[in-house]
Protein backbone atom coordinates (compact mmCIF):
# COMPACT_ATOMS: atom_id res chain seq x y z
CA UNK A 1 0.00 0.00 0.00
CA UNK A 2 2.89 2.41 0.72
CA UNK A 3 4.04 2.10 -2.89
CA UNK A 4 0.58 3.05 -4.15
CA UNK A 5 0.28 5.99 -1.76
CA UNK A 6 3.66 7.27 -2.91
CA UNK A 7 2.66 6.87 -6.57
CA UNK A 8 -0.54 8.85 -5.90
CA UNK A 9 1.45 11.58 -4.12
CA UNK A 10 3.79 11.89 -7.11
CA UNK A 11 0.81 12.00 -9.50
CA UNK A 12 -0.78 14.72 -7.35
CA UNK A 13 2.17 16.99 -8.06
CA UNK A 14 1.19 16.92 -11.75
CA UNK A 15 -2.38 18.10 -11.11
CA UNK A 16 -3.66 20.99 -13.20
CA UNK A 17 -5.66 22.62 -10.42
CA UNK A 18 -5.39 26.24 -11.46
CA UNK A 19 -9.10 26.90 -10.82
CA UNK A 20 -9.53 25.60 -7.25
CA UNK A 21 -5.96 24.86 -6.18
CA UNK A 22 -7.23 21.49 -4.91
CA UNK A 23 -4.74 18.85 -6.08
CA UNK A 24 -5.58 15.14 -6.05
CA UNK A 25 -3.50 12.19 -7.16
CA UNK A 26 -4.63 8.62 -7.76
CA UNK A 27 -2.91 5.28 -8.27
CA UNK A 28 -4.93 2.38 -9.70
CA UNK A 29 -3.55 -1.14 -9.31
CA UNK A 30 -4.54 -3.82 -11.80
CA UNK A 31 -5.17 -7.44 -10.90
CA UNK A 32 -1.68 -8.20 -12.28
CA UNK A 33 -0.05 -5.53 -10.09
CA UNK A 34 0.57 -2.86 -12.71
CA UNK A 35 -0.03 0.70 -11.50
CA UNK A 36 -1.62 3.54 -13.49
CA UNK A 37 -1.65 7.03 -12.04
CA UNK A 38 -3.72 10.12 -12.62
CA UNK A 39 -4.06 13.69 -11.41
CA UNK A 40 -7.05 15.98 -11.53
CA UNK A 41 -7.30 18.34 -14.49
CA UNK A 42 -9.36 21.50 -14.10
CA UNK A 43 -10.71 23.96 -16.61
CA UNK A 44 -12.72 27.16 -16.16
CA UNK A 45 -15.47 25.20 -17.89
CA UNK A 46 -16.50 22.83 -15.09
CA UNK A 47 -17.94 20.28 -17.49
CA UNK A 48 -14.51 19.55 -18.95
CA UNK A 49 -12.80 18.87 -15.60
CA UNK A 50 -11.58 15.37 -14.77
CA UNK A 51 -10.87 13.88 -11.37
CA UNK A 52 -7.66 11.97 -10.68
CA UNK A 53 -9.51 8.67 -10.24
CA UNK A 54 -11.05 8.79 -13.71
CA UNK A 55 -7.79 9.93 -15.30
CA UNK A 56 -6.05 6.85 -13.83
CA UNK A 57 -8.91 4.56 -14.86
CA UNK A 58 -9.10 5.90 -18.41
CA UNK A 59 -5.34 5.59 -18.77
CA UNK A 60 -5.50 1.94 -17.73
CA UNK A 61 -8.50 1.20 -19.94
CA UNK A 62 -6.83 2.83 -22.95
CA UNK A 63 -3.89 0.45 -22.46
CA UNK A 64 -6.19 -2.59 -22.53
CA UNK A 65 -6.50 -3.21 -18.79
CA UNK A 66 -9.84 -4.52 -17.60
CA UNK A 67 -9.28 -6.10 -14.16
CA UNK A 68 -8.54 -3.88 -11.17
CA UNK A 69 -7.67 -4.56 -7.54
CA UNK A 70 -7.53 -1.22 -5.72
CA UNK A 71 -7.28 2.51 -6.11
CA UNK A 72 -5.52 4.96 -3.80
CA UNK A 73 -6.30 8.67 -3.71
CA UNK A 74 -4.24 11.35 -1.99
CA UNK A 75 -5.37 14.89 -1.26
CA UNK A 76 -4.33 17.67 1.08
CA UNK A 77 -7.14 17.62 3.61
CA UNK A 78 -7.38 17.08 7.36
CA UNK A 79 -9.15 13.76 6.83
CA UNK A 80 -8.99 11.39 3.85
CA UNK A 81 -11.90 12.02 1.50
CA UNK A 82 -13.75 9.56 -0.76
CA UNK A 83 -14.08 9.84 -4.53
CA UNK A 84 -16.84 12.07 -5.87
CA UNK A 85 -20.11 10.61 -7.13
CA UNK A 86 -19.06 10.69 -10.80
CA UNK A 87 -15.88 8.77 -9.99
CA UNK A 88 -17.70 6.26 -7.80
CA UNK A 89 -20.20 5.52 -10.56
CA UNK A 90 -17.54 5.25 -13.27
CA UNK A 91 -15.29 3.01 -11.17
CA UNK A 92 -18.26 0.83 -10.25
CA UNK A 93 -19.08 0.23 -13.90
CA UNK A 94 -15.59 -1.15 -14.56
CA UNK A 95 -14.54 -2.56 -11.16
CA UNK A 96 -17.43 -3.27 -8.78
CA UNK A 97 -15.16 -5.23 -6.39
CA UNK A 98 -12.58 -2.42 -6.15
CA UNK A 99 -10.94 -1.57 -2.84
CA UNK A 100 -10.71 2.19 -2.26
CA UNK A 101 -7.94 3.59 -0.08
CA UNK A 102 -8.17 7.28 0.72
CA UNK A 103 -5.15 9.11 2.17
CA UNK A 104 -4.03 12.59 3.08
CA UNK A 105 -0.52 14.04 2.91
CA UNK A 106 0.07 13.41 6.63
CA UNK A 107 -0.38 9.66 6.23
CA UNK A 108 -3.91 9.20 7.55
CA UNK A 109 -5.74 6.52 5.59
CA UNK A 110 -9.22 5.12 5.31
CA UNK A 111 -10.19 1.92 3.49
CA UNK A 112 -13.49 0.96 1.99
CA UNK A 113 -14.93 -1.28 -0.66
CA UNK A 114 -16.37 0.63 -3.59
CA UNK A 115 -19.73 -1.11 -3.08
CA UNK A 116 -19.87 0.37 0.45
CA UNK A 117 -19.46 3.84 -1.03
CA UNK A 118 -22.23 3.19 -3.57
CA UNK A 119 -25.16 1.46 -1.87
CA UNK A 120 -28.03 0.74 -4.23
CA UNK A 121 -25.88 1.79 -7.17
CA UNK A 122 -27.31 2.17 -10.65
CA UNK A 123 -25.95 -0.40 -13.08
CA UNK A 124 -27.17 -0.65 -16.65
CA UNK A 125 -28.09 -4.24 -17.47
Amino acid sequence: MKKLIQAAKVAREHACAHVTGYKVGAALETAKGKVYTGANVESPSAISCLCAERVALFSALSQGERLFKRIVTVAERKHPIPPCGFCRQTLLEFAPELEVIMANLEGKTKRSQLAELMPDAYLFE
